[in-house]
């Protein structure tokens, strides 16, 4: 599987950094996953968990509380209000 390389970051921290499989998002139009040369997208983020695959199979989930995601040439960013880890 390929990776891509994912940044989590809150107001007040950097939550993760790294290379990751996938990553699922509560988009505020719908949930949806991004892989490997995903399309550039920027969409809003609702209230929901967002669930890292890492490069090593390691699951992560977090509960966010609304947020923007940005993905462009396999680089995601994930900017959200507030991430409780879950």
């Amino acid at each position: 599987m390929k990776h891509f390389d994912l940044e989590i970051v809150t107001p007040e921290s950097n939550i993760f950094s790294g290379l990751v499989e996938s990553v699922s998002v509560p988009g505020s139009q719908g949930s949806f996953q991004v892989l490997f040369n995903h399309a550039p997208i920027i969409a809003t983020l609702g209230k929901g968990k967002v669930k890292v695959v890492t490069e090593s199979g390691e699951n992560l989930t977090f509960n966010a509380e609304g947020g923007v995601v940005e993905v462009m040439n396999n680089k995601t960013n994930i900017l959200v209000e507030r991430l409780i880890e879950a």
